[in-house]
């Protein structure tokens, strides 16, 4: 392991000499506004075997991530973190259709006063994944080097197969890169896109790589066959009632598989239909349905969108109860403002109103889950996104209601700020009381800014800022109000 560390440090610091040297024309990759890597420029296919790896290309990124978490209540824990790496992405040329692609990626938290103690990493919140809490409580190592991505791809006419290590984007499955390392899954998929404004796309995963872990591990169970919560699938979406131990009780396998089938349709004009079924097969499934319509007026552009999402329990909730805490039953149920203790099945919807003005967008959106169960999503795609997900916000427990105003503005496109972007969200979240005994927030509200530099076309900064006003819990204490700090600097080559 220390050889791999060693190893993926050189070839980042040799390839960003390389890389500053020169300033590119038209940048290999850009970073949408998600941090999601789109490839401008990839390989051109090769005529024979040694043109496959000659001809392949090389993608680098520098980046780091500064976190600060400041409680109104001091007996939380305020935190810190921060992260020091980056990515080597290689691609082969494709050989008659046939290629493949490797990502290494790097990952240390090398100035102590920037980050907690050892003994403190659990406190840290949003910052987690700039480094993997196991390790550091396990040796105290702060420095993460993953193979990520390691797949083999088939291409023929317009449609894809991978096999192997890979990102995978969907309603309830994203890459979700923000921090430092990507959420990956290991398995097989395919899109395409052969049919007339359409894309399908499938996939088969037996494994999953959340951003702060360094091995892969089960896509649904919590906790490992030592009762260690940081082992396996530990996601903020992740359900706590369904663990190794209660999964064994139960006779159900620890080592689950992924399921997604997902369909995008362009077909009437200016509508976009968008369909998903996800599942774990025996434990839980659901279908999402979205309707998205592009009404032009001169120089606005309103949209109107609405998703609805239905979740089926196939055996999970008599394993791990309604809440995703794992600690309601159907003994204590009612108590913990739950309807039913031992069931999953609940359903989830929201819709918005979009308005796109050049260089102005802006959304306000509504969302509310059904008063039955919490959904589960510990895939890092988030249920409500998109519509009325705040940063760093799970608001998809049973009888969440959620309201947001969005507004981005680009400087750049306006020609006032060459490459400065602004964007300012205000949310307002309300959640049952009764609930906060398994795990519920009290009533709270959210201001959460995003301000943009591009520096160059492959150098960019972002500044993050969130506010948390939250009510007192029916405990008298405040344990959900917070700000929280992000500076990131993303560098691609």
């Amino acid at each position: 392991m220390k050889l791999l560390k060693i190893s993926a440090v050189t070839a980042l610091v040799c390839l960003m000499t390389t890389a500053l040297s020169a300033e590119e024309v038209k940048p290999k990759r850009t970073l949408q506004g998600n941090m999601n890597e789109v490839y401008n420029t990839l390989p051109k296919s090769a005529n024979n075997l040694s043109e496959a790896f000659t001809e392949g290309m090389f993608y680098g990124r520098l980046r780091t991530n500064a976190f600060r978490w400041d409680f109104r209540n001091d007996d939380n824990g305020d935190n810190k973190a921060f992260g020091l790496g980056g990515s080597l992405i290689y691609k082969t040329a494709p050989l008659a259709g046939l290629s493949a692609t490797a990502g290494l990626y790097y990952s240390n938290s090398p100035i102590s006063n920037w980050r907690q103690n050892d003994s403190d990493v659990g406190e840290v919140k949003s910052g987690k994944d700039t480094f993997s809490r196991y390790d550091v409580r396990a040796d105290g190592d702060w420095e993460m080097v993953v193979l990520a991505q390691a797949y083999l791809q088939y291409n023929i006419s317009k449609t894809d197969f991978k096999l192997g290590r890979q990102i995978f984007e969907s309603a309830l499955t994203a890459s979700n890169d923000t921090k430092m390392i990507p959420n990956t899954f290991e398995g097989i998929s395919v899109e395409s896109k052969d049919l007339p404004k359409t894309t399908l796309k499938a996939a088969y995963f037996t494994a999953q790589k959340l951003r702060d872990h360094t091995t892969f591990h089960d896509v649904l169970t919590f906790k490992d066959s030592s009762g260690d919560s940081w082992n396996n699938n530990d996601d903020s979406g992740i359900h706590q009632g369904l663990t190794y131990a209660r999964l064994q009780a139960a006779n159900k396998d620890t080592s689950n598989e992924l399921i997604v089938a997902a369909i995008s349709n362009k077909s009437i004009e200016n509508l976009k239909v968008d369909a998903t079924y996800t599942a774990v097969p025996d434990m839980l499934s659901s279908v999402i349905g979205e309707l998205n319509y592009d009404i032009p007026l001169g120089g606005v552009t309103i949209t109107p969108g609405v998703r609805y999402m239905e979740q089926f329990d196939n055996g999970a909730g008599a394993i791990g109860g309604a809440s995703l805490a794992g600690n309601v039953t159907d003994a204590n149920a009612a108590s913990r403002g739950y309807k039913s203790g031992n069931s999953l099945d609940t359903s989830l919807w929201m819709a918005r109103l979009v308005a796109s003005a050049g260089a102005f967008k802006g959304h306000i959106g509504y969302s509310k889950v059904e008063d039955k169960a919490d959904i589960v999503a510990p895939w890092r795609g988030f249920p409500t996104g998109g519509y009325t997900r705040a940063m760093a916000q799970v608001n998809w427990k049973a009888d969440a209601e959620t309201i947001m105003v969005e507004g981005k503005y680009d400087f750049g496109k306006a020609k006032i700020l060459d490459g400065f972007s602004a964007m300012g969200r205000y949310a307002i979240q309300n959640s049952d009381e009764k609930k906060q005994a398994s795990g519920g927030q009290a009533d709270l509200s959210i201001i959460h800014i995003d301000l943009v530099q591009k520096l160059t076309p492959t150098l960019d900064a972002k500044i993050r800022l969130a506010f948390i006003d939250a009510d007192e819990r029916t405990s008298g204490v405040n344990k959900d109000s917070y700000n929280e700090y992000r500076f990131e600097i993303n560098y691609l080559f």
